[in-house]
């Protein structure tokens, strides 16, 4: 089997593949361009398109070229596969700056000195914003049937359900075709990788090409990723885990990683991190909570960088450790005014924006969760007043896994 394939295999982002063995005689013999296309709906994409962006680098580990589709046309139409209702659309200024800042994220992933191996940047937007319709219809569309795209899920789900789908979006898995059609005739793509989701889209992107210019290419696909609890990648108890760090500070990032259940943290190791599958298999033995810091400081370290995971370590240990105030913690500004107006625990946890819900503090209070410089406060009165600052500073914690370190100007 080709090294490529046989690494995405051993690390557990195999799921369906067209023409397999056809795929790994190529790649065996030469150095291929293949794409993954990410949506621009939100101004940062989160932990549950990692799995993509891994695959990316493989690509680029392996000597390949990575194609990097950021959709500035799809976008403002909205895939409907897994979703059970139709997306906000977005207004063309907030799908640009989606599209700078993606960009900006991905980046960091991956390697951009090579320039066998650098990766290319499309906006589908390009192409898709001057498509003349029944030039369309004509040359693309009578490729596709309707019998056909019923059975696709993202379609035959929604219809099962007897949910609506607009015909806007039913249009979605043609125009991902046509892409990946554009992307074969303009940079030699060969290559879609996407989730199981997208299967259908990208069979049709493979067929039409086939059909279009009889050209060869080839689909892959990875697994959704689910946590041993059954939840979902990407979400956790107090919201998505961003990659933007304007969203999701490098400490939460950290913790994150740092809490994942036990039974995830080797399958995390694998597909997250790169370090050999070999030498996974020769520490997975090791103590849990060993494993749980190399897994958090190695995917930090990829998108924050060495020093911030480094910090972030330190800034966990000095939380827990009860006995200091915690340096290294994140850091909320509070002004002398603020605390003047006495305010309460309930509205300084609401600044802090560790909780966003004033019963969710009140019953987080009764709990005996919320610790201030490592006291426990019961009453949800209880006033937050100069003294307790040491060196202008007091250390906010909920639980055993949230702590914050708050400061006054």
């Amino acid at each position: 089997m080709n090294k490529f394939l046989k690494e995405f295999k051993d690390r557990g982002y195999f799921y369906q593949c067209t023409n397999e063995k056809e795929l790994s005689a190529l790649l065996d013999k030469n150095k291929i361009q293949g794409y993954i296309g990410f949506d621009c709906t939100a101004e940062s994409l989160h932990v549950g398109s990692l799995l993509q962006i891994m695959c990316l680098r493989l690509l680029q580990k392996n000597g390949h070229r990575p194609i990097v589709l950021l959709g500035g046309g799809t976008t403002r139409i909205g895939d409907p596969s897994g979703k059970d209702k139709t997306r906000k659309i977005l207004s063309e200024k907030e799908i640009e700056k989606n599209i700078k800042n993606i960009q900006n994220i991905l980046k960091k992933f991956l390697e951009n000195n090579d320039p066998n191996t650098k990766p290319i940047f499309v906006n589908n937007y390009t192409w898709l914003k001057n498509l003349n319709y029944i030039s369309f219809l004509r040359d693309i569309g009578k490729h596709f049937t309707i019998n056909r795209m019923l059975t696709f899920d993202s379609v035959k789900l929604r219809l099962d359900r007897e949910q609506s789908l607009s015909y806007m979006e039913f249009n979605y898995m043609i125009l991902q075709a046509y892409d990946f059609l554009e992307l074969n005739k303009k940079e030699n793509c060969v290559l879609q990788i996407g989730g199981s989701d997208q299967w259908g889209n990208i069979v049709n992107g493979v067929e039409l090409i086939k059909r279009y210019s009889n050209n060869q290419t080839f689909g892959l696909t990875t697994p959704l990723i689910t946590l041993a609890t059954g939840a979902k990648m990407g979400k956790s108890e107090n919201g998505a885990i961003w990659l933007d760090e304007k969203y999701l500070s490098a400490y939460d990032y950290w913790q994150f990683w740092r809490n994942v259940d036990d039974r995830d943290v080797v399958k995390f190791l694998k597909m997250f991190t790169d370090i050999e599958t070999k030498e996974i298999e020769n520490i997975k033995n090791n103590n849990i909570n060993e494993l749980k810091i190399l897994l958090a400081n190695k995917t930090t370290s990829m998108l924050h960088g060495e020093k911030a995971a480094n910090k972030a370590e330190l800034a966990a240990k000095e939380a827990f450790s009860g006995s200091l105030l915690g340096s290294n913690l994140p850091k909320v500004n509070i002004t002398s005014k603020q605390i003047d107006k006495k305010i309460n625990i309930v509205e300084l946890i609401l600044i802090s924006k560790l909780e966003n819900s004033k019963s969710e503090i009140r019953r987080l209070v009764k709990g005996k969760a919320i610790k201030i410089n490592n006291n426990v406060i019961t009453d949800e009165k209880f006033e937050i007043k100069k003294d307790l600052f040491k060196e202008n500073y007091l250390k906010l914690s909920i639980g055993k896994k949230r702590h914050i370190k708050i400061e006054i100007n």
